[in-house]
């Protein structure tokens, strides 16, 4: 996957996540939240991932 390719799945998952958060916060919608607090942990481990690639990134450059 390129590098970019992962920032986009972020930005886009993030998108994606909108529904669900308004759903679950203006109309009380509990299987919204569930949706929600599962994206936002993909949301978590996507990001993680993409901070240990950056960090790999610079320590090499550094060398």
């Amino acid at each position: 996957m390129a590098k970019t390719e992962k920032f986009k799945q972020l930005k886009d998952l993030v998108v994606s996540l909108e529904a669900d958060a308004d759903k679950f916060y203006n109309k009380s919608n509990s299987a919204a939240g569930t949706r929600l607090r599962k994206g936002l942990q993909d949301l978590k481990n996507l990001a993680q991932d993409i901070r240990l690639e950056v960090q790999t990134e610079k320590n090499a450059v550094a060398k």
